[in-house]
């Protein structure tokens, strides 16, 4: 596990900064710098776990329960808010037609996929009816994570958690990381995709780069799954040990 400011130069802070704060590639797409952070209302300590498509993220996030620390699956809530009778299904259809409903009449994961993945502003539409959904399903499990335990660690395991905007929220963010080379194998291999298909869904995700510029740590899961296992094990400890800071703080306020 490396922190951003070790990466910049900045080891000795205690709480790395995640970028400049400004913008990043010269684009319109605002960048959150981890010091503005924060705000979420709960009594918790929010933790955003992202990385690219087949990063290795879900392997970080079971390995983090694993350890006791509760997450919540962005991933899982989209599935859930499209699935028949909720209003978004209804606005999916509505959006990209019924050749995007399976015959079990659920959507069609696959071809909606290749649709968005192909599209900027096709995937720029699903994600503004399924965003807010979303969001709003999150923050209903932090509200029950918060009764449940006050002052604990909750992790936000979210696919688009950078580029959705909803990392300003966090408290802190961690990157899960794999070179692009994997992720090309790891998706030929496991998801039966083609090479080109394969380059097509990583190019369509911002670079490492510019999410390192966003993330407070970052675990390398290009490497062994016993290496990854240890960079997860002292995160949850680092994770659990700001935790106990925010608490007494807040206590001493």
């Amino acid at each position: 596990m490396t922190r951003a400011g070790d990466r910049a130069g900045r080891g000795d802070a205690p709480v790395a900064p995640a970028g400049p704060g400004a913008r990043a590639g010269g684009d319109d797409v605002p960048m959150h710098d981890a010091r503005a952070r924060g705000g979420h209302g709960f009594d918790l300590f929010v933790v955003g776990l992202t990385g690219g498509i087949a990063s290795g993220k879900s392997t970080v996030s079971a390995m983090l329960e694993a350890l006791g620390i509760p997450v919540i699956d962005a991933d899982r809530l989209a599935r859930e808010v499209v699935e028949p009778g909720q209003p978004a299904f209804s606005e999916v259809v509505e959006a990209f037609g019924p050749e995007v409903v399976a015959p079990d009449g659920r959507l069609d994961r696959a071809r909606l996929g290749a649709i968005v993945f192909a599209d900027p502003a096709a995937r720029a539409r699903l994600e503004a009816i399924v965003h807010p959904r979303v969001f709003e399903a999150e923050r209903a499990r932090l509200a029950e994570l918060a009764r449940r335990d006050p002052g604990g660690v909750a992790v936000v395991d979210a696919a688009l958690l950078l580029e959705s905007g909803n990392a300003r929220w966090m408290d802190a963010v961690v990157l899960v990381a794999a070179p692009r080379e994997v992720q090309i194998e790891r998706l030929v291999a496991k998801r039966g995709l083609s090479r080109a298909e394969a380059e097509a869904r990583v190019a369509a995700q911002w670079p490492l780069e510019r999410k390192r510029a966003l993330a407070d740590y970052e675990i390398d899961n290009g490497g062994s799954l016993e290496s990854t296992r240890r960079q997860v094990e002292a995160l949850a400890e680092t994770l659990r040990e700001r935790a106990r800071a925010r608490t007494v703080r807040k206590k001493g306020d």
